[in-house]
């Protein structure tokens, strides 16, 4: 079984000393390093100041367990080619406004939302979301009860369960093809229960590798891409299967690889280009208008479920919920959002508030 120490070990931040560590929690270099191989006991405050220290459970420091009453989060990582480990760069600053979207569904349990059912493999993903589901994606899932947040500002894709509602928590980018790709990967995250940020690092390696396979089959199921010829493509073919598929250049080169498919040369060289770059300049549109720029405007849009939303009006109008979160949700100030609240019985006309009195 893994000790205290290996978990504390585990989660530490590369670049930093053990010598700094012991000292920013108390304790001598020598005590620390005897505690990371099992040979001494954490105190108790030692193990509190490390959590905070790590931003970790200390619940599951102890155990090893994550703690029941916490909730827990899963993230795409970003991967670093030169070190090998996957990290979360903009976690802390993320930190806030997923506590703010944890709050908007605490706030809502006593509209008792269903629960969310998942599905249990990429097959049965693809058939509950049915066909042609790139572009409605996002309504697909909530017709599954797996509610989607799009929040501007984030620095990644993220996942959790609260009070039974599934929710996949997306930053607003405009990279519609990158949130496509975050959607999946985070799906893969809620079905195959990867609900331990704090896992041994080797558990979370395994974890991203798990999702980003789930995405790979969800999104370009290998039976669909082996179906297209792939060696004799123009730029223009190349634009119309990203746009079709609705994933990135890179993706699609990636999976390519992944599957050993022969290719065109122009896989490679538009691999490391911007996908839009590649549907600006050759794709032909099939559609009126300009439905690049409204893909991008749609994943840029500030978006919270109506479902959560409607919970809240409810909440409001029985007077259990002020409307600040609501406005919140929706980007406004609380003054400028006009919803059906209890009218204070100070307002009421005489002749009402003397029938509520009994007078």
């Amino acid at each position: 079984m893994e000790s205290i120490g290996a978990r504390v070990a585990s989660l530490l931040p590369e670049g930093r000393t053990h010598k700094t560590i012991a000292s920013e929690v108390g304790m001598t270099p020598d005590a620390f390093s005897r505690a990371l191989r099992g040979e001494r006991g954490f105190a108790a405050i030692e193990l509190a100041r490390l959590a905070d220290l790590l931003g970790a459970d200390l619940h599951f420091l102890i155990t090893g367990e994550p703690d029941p009453a916490r909730l827990v989060i899963a993230a795409r990582h970003e991967y670093d080619p030169a070190t090998g480990r996957r990290h979360v760069p903009g976690a802390d600053d993320d930190s806030q406004g997923l506590a703010d979207v944890e709050l908007a569904y605490r706030q809502a349990e006593l509209s008792h939302l269903a629960k969310s059912q998942l599905p249990t493999s990429t097959e049965q993903a693809r058939e509950l979301l049915g066909t042609d589901f790139i572009r409605p994606f996002v309504d697909r899932l909530e017709s599954l009860g797996i509610d989607v947040v799009r929040l501007p500002g984030l620095s990644t894709a993220y996942s959790f369960t609260v009070a039974g509602r599934a929710v996949i928590v997306v930053p607003g980018s405009g990279n519609w093809f990158r949130e496509n790709w975050s959607l999946a990967h985070e799906l893969g995250h809620l079905v195959l229960d990867h609900t331990d940020p704090n896992s041994m690092r080797a558990a979370r390696d395994r974890h991203e590798r798990a999702a980003n396979a789930f995405a790979a089959d969800l999104l370009l199921p290998e039976d669909i891409v082996r179906g297209f010829d792939w060696t004799g493509l123009t730029p223009s073919d190349l634009a119309s299967r990203v746009w079709d598929l609705g994933i990135s250049t890179d993706a699609l080169a990636n999976r390519l690889a992944s599957l050993r498919i022969p290719t065109s040369p122009i896989v490679g060289e538009w691999a490391g280009s911007p996908t839009q770059r590649l549907l600006r300049r050759h794709w032909i549109p099939t559609e009126d208008g300009d439905p690049i720029t409204k893909r991008m405007d749609a994943a840029s849009t500030r978006r919270f479920p109506l479902a959560l939303q409607d919970a809240h009006l409810a909440l409001i109008a029985e007077g259990v919920l002020q409307k600040d979160t609501l406005a919140w949700m929706l980007g406004v100030e609380p003054e400028s959002l006009e919803v059906d609240e209890p009218t204070p019985a100070s307002s009421l006309p005489p002749a009402d508030l003397a029938a509520v009195l009994g007078i």
